[in-house]
């Protein structure tokens, strides 16, 4: 008897301890609390790769003053300088580099701005596992831009995962939604 009671007891401290798992998921940090706040995503919706600028020296040259009054952000400065990445990976692809290079250059013109590297992912894997991939993508994207002279306290970064992404897109949607936005922002004074 005292054998079947201490089996029975194992099974339902084992059963007990299945069920309850891990329950609690982490959290996701809460935008409004970064250095350059809360901000929208979704930049080059609806745009197919191939109408995308990439000649990094048009739309650089000049600033641009289209800076929100509420964030203080510029979401179009260089927003044909986003940077796409294959499915699952956080390498950036040499075709991208140049986009970088001319966002370094846009710094250089504009030494009283910033940036803030937005990473994002398409829908597809969880919620966690794609916070963690923007946040690999933002900060190779940091990576480089150090790599080619971007001084530190001109880059923030912050992952949106997927956030922003339309759920059960198709392959171009997605294609979309894998990418580092480049979002400028005044310095701080």
């Amino acid at each position: 008897m005292k054998l079947l009671s201490k089996k029975l007891f194992v099974v339902i401290a084992g059963a007990a301890l299945l069920a309850a798992g891990c329950t609690k998921k982490p959290t996701r940090r809460d935008p409004s609390v970064t250095a350059l706040g809360q901000q929208g995503g979704g930049m080059n919706q609806g745009l197919s790769q191939s109408t995308i600028p990439t000649n990094p020296e048009a739309p650089l040259l000049a600033p641009r003053d289209d800076f929100d009054p509420v964030t203080g952000q510029n979401r179009t400065a260089l927003a044909a300088n986003t940077v796409y990445f294959d499915f699952d990976q956080s390498a950036i692809k040499a075709s991208e580099r140049e986009k970088l290079k001319g966002a370094k250059e846009y710094l250089d013109k504009n030494p009283g701005l910033r940036l803030l590297l937005e990473g994002h992912c398409d829908w597809r894997g969880t919620a966690e596992y794609n916070l963690g991939l923007g946040d690999r993508r933002a900060n190779a994207v940091k990576k480089y831009l150090l790599s080619i002279g971007v001084a530190a306290d001109k880059l923030e970064t912050l992952s949106k995962g997927s956030l922003d992404a339309k759920p059960n897109a198709d392959a171009a949607t997605m294609e979309k939604d894998r990418r580092v936005d480049l979002i400028v922002s005044k310095a701080a004074k």
